[in-house]
């Protein structure tokens, strides 16, 4: 495996973990502080603690971004391992 598969490959299991943690979140509450929840700017608070996020907001836009970032990640080493394959092929038959 080169280094641009292992790379799409630990990317893929980056996003398969968060989508897990997404889930998670929505059957059982699990993980509502998890980094990859934060807000971008300011945190929601209510009497001086933490909110987690909304389970709409979860649902209806981390999960199908992250699900769209898998295909994508999906098709990119796929990509790469046809490039790869063409050029073994290629140097293969002009070397032999």
């Amino acid at each position: 495996m080169n280094a641009k598969e292992k790379a799409i490959t630990d990317r893929i299991a980056r996003i398969e973990d968060a989508i897990a943690k997404g889930r998670e979140f929505l059957e059982n509450g699990k993980h509502a502080e998890w980094h990859g929840f934060r807000p971008m700017f300011v945190d929601k608070t209510r009497d001086g603690r933490r909110l987690p996020p909304h389970r709409d907001w979860v649902r209806n836009v981390f999960l199908p971004r992250h699900e769209k970032l898998l295909e994508e990640a999906h098709a990119s080493l796929e990509r790469v391992t046809a490039n790869g394959k063409r050029l073994a092929n290629q140097r293969s038959q002009a070397s032999g």
